[in-house]
């Protein structure tokens, strides 16, 4: 996989138009196979984001990936996810936002069981 980023442009110098490079981003295998979330929760401090996604079947939840990012990375990666959900409904039709779930979601210390289990 090849990651275009600002630097040189991709005929070389004095190619013309922006200049970017790219870099090839090796894909783990255990990360290329994804992993489902149902649900995510954000927060945030003056210097980064914390997204957690997470997987929430009946009464708990597990979460299965975190991503922290700078403020500046995080409206990037909004406005990617914007442009890619207008192309998709261009191509697939309109999409409904999910409802919100009827629950809050809180984290528990990952070695203490619900209820006695």
């Amino acid at each position: 996989m090849a990651a275009r980023v600002p630097g040189s442009s991709p005929g070389g110098p004095g190619a013309g138009g922006p200049q970017t490079r790219q870099i090839k981003v090796r894909m783990p295998e255990a990360v290329g196979a994804g992993v489902y979330a149902n649900s995510m929760m954000v927060q945030h401090t003056r210097e980064e984001f914390i997204i957690d996604f997470a997987m929430i079947v009946g009464e708990s939840g597990t979460v299965v990936a975190r991503v922290v990012a700078g403020p500046g990375h995080v409206k990037r990666i909004v406005r990617a996810l914007q442009e890619n959900l207008a192309k998709y409904e261009g191509s697939h039709g309109r999409v409904d936002t999910a409802p919100e779930a009827p629950f809050q979601i809180g984290f528990q210390p990952a070695n203490e069981t619900r209820g006695g289990e």
